[in-house]
């Protein structure tokens, strides 16, 4: 399997059922997670602004950076001023260019327009497409991602149901009805 290069904005990671999805096939080597400390220190800001206490927040990020030790991307900060999408998305796509990323998965689409990021030969994904283009290309080990999820969630327990639904909620939700073609 390839380790192919994607960068994850902020928006991707927030949600606790997709990162984990996301981690999870990282963890399977199916690509390589990307991320800067600019897209970590938001993280934490997003999270602790939505009442998740600060030790639980450092606890996820923390294991973030101890799993993942080459996802850090940096040397970036030269390339922002020349981005022409989003302003206060520039620093991700700077990210992205600075570590030849194939593939910048986000919410914000239209931060990402076609001629902000053209010349750089990255491809601006939605979270469910990347998760059904990985269920396409290694139905077996994305499915055993979900099921190892379900094996770990022990408070609250979870069923794969559940898990599917909340990941719909999360905003994939057309992987999440794909994914129960397979089990």
């Amino acid at each position: 399997m390839s380790r192919f290069p994607a960068l994850f904005d902020t928006n991707v990671l927030f949600g606790f059922h997709l990162n984990d999805v996301i981690l999870g096939l990282a963890e399977r080597g199916l690509f390589r997670p990307l991320w800067s400390e600019r897209i970590l220190d938001e993280l934490s800001t997003n999270l602790a602004e939505h009442g998740i206490p600060d030790a639980s927040v450092k606890r996820r990020v923390d294991a973030m950076r101890h799993a993942f030790p080459d996802a850090t991307v940096s040397g970036f900060d030269d390339l922002i001023g020349t981005m022409t999408n989003d302003p206060k998305d520039r620093h991700v796509l700077a990210a992205g260019i600075r570590a030849n990323c194939e593939v910048l998965v986000t919410f914000n689409l239209k931060d990402f327009p076609d001629e902000s990021v053209d010349a750089y030969d990255i491809e601006i994904v939605h979270p469910d497409k990347f998760l059904l283009d990985q269920l396409d290309l290694y139905p077996g080990p994305t499915v055993e991602v979900l099921r190892q999820l379900i094996a770990d969630y022990s408070s609250p327990t979870l069923e794969m149901e559940d898990l599917l639904v909340r990941l719909a909620d999360a905003g994939v939700p057309d992987f999440a009805s794909a994914v129960r073609r397979y089990l």
